[in-house]
């Protein structure tokens, strides 16, 4: 029985383990099994190497994207330019391959609401996910700077520093942090909302619920919505098919 899972921590709650177990029922798929491997620590990650008996592969979620990273053999080209890895091939002779399907999910599930004014992107938080995200931006040839809580190197705007007249120049907002996530559906980054147009985009990784309040409060304004179910689905497809290489 081959054996694939999600890294992470916290992750009850996770997409993946029921997306790919209604995929192996759908698509018949007998030989395998998908399960969570919550950990407190990445210091545990080698001990669920060690002890998961033929396990092919991994997805890698929050906080792990990155500091997962030492602990591979290798790091596919593309995830090493990213500095995030959220999918782990275990190789035939044991060696872990890491690679990055985030940027595939996300540009993918953006390009068909981009239009010709859409130049420049905020970018909320600055975790593994974001790094995918400002790779992407740069392959559209779309402009970025992060936001984040505190200034420092590579930080365009802190939240205290974002203004009307900022968010009017940037018609993408992409956020890549947890505020909002279920249970506490209340939370959202701290934006200067009312500023937000039908020119804008925004987007959510976020997936549960269906509709954060970030989205909410952009749909008040008519700026097009995106949640991160689609960028799952397809970064998912996409690590299977590494997984089958």
């Amino acid at each position: 029985m081959n054996k694939l899972g999600l890294l992470g921590k916290n992750i009850s709650y996770s997409f993946s383990r029921a997306y790919f177990q209604k995929k192996f029922e759908n698509e018949k798929i007998a030989n395998t099994t998908y399960e969570n491997f919550d950990i407190e620590t990445i210091d545990l990650f080698p001990s669920v190497i060690k002890d998961t008996i033929n396990l092919k592969g991994l997805n890698v979620t929050i906080p792990y994207k990155e500091v997962v990273i030492p602990y591979l053999d290798k790091v596919n080209k593309k995830a090493k330019a990213i500095g995030a890895v959220n999918t782990i091939k275990i190789t035939k002779k044991g060696k872990l391959v890491g690679y990055n399907t985030d940027c595939y999910g996300f540009k993918k599930t953006l390009e068909p609401f981009l239009k010709a004014h859409h130049k420049n992107a905020l970018i909320l938080g600055t975790g593994g996910a974001s790094k995918a995200i400002a790779y992407s931006l740069k392959k559209l040839g779309i402009s970025y700077q992060y936001v984040s809580r505190n200034q420092s190197e590579g930080i365009g705007f802190t939240y205290n520093s974002l203004t009307g007249d900022v968010i009017k120049e940037h018609q993408i907002i992409i956020n890549c942090t947890p505020l909002g996530t279920f249970p506490n559906v209340d939370d959202c980054p701290n934006i200067p909302y009312q500023s937000i147009t039908d020119q804008h985009i925004l987007f959510d990784l976020i997936y549960n619920p269906e509709e954060t309040k970030f989205l909410k409060l952009g749909k008040q304004h008519n700026a097009v919505v995106i949640n991160g179910l689609n960028m799952l689905k397809l970064q998912a497809e996409k690590a299977w098919s590494i997984w089958n290489l």
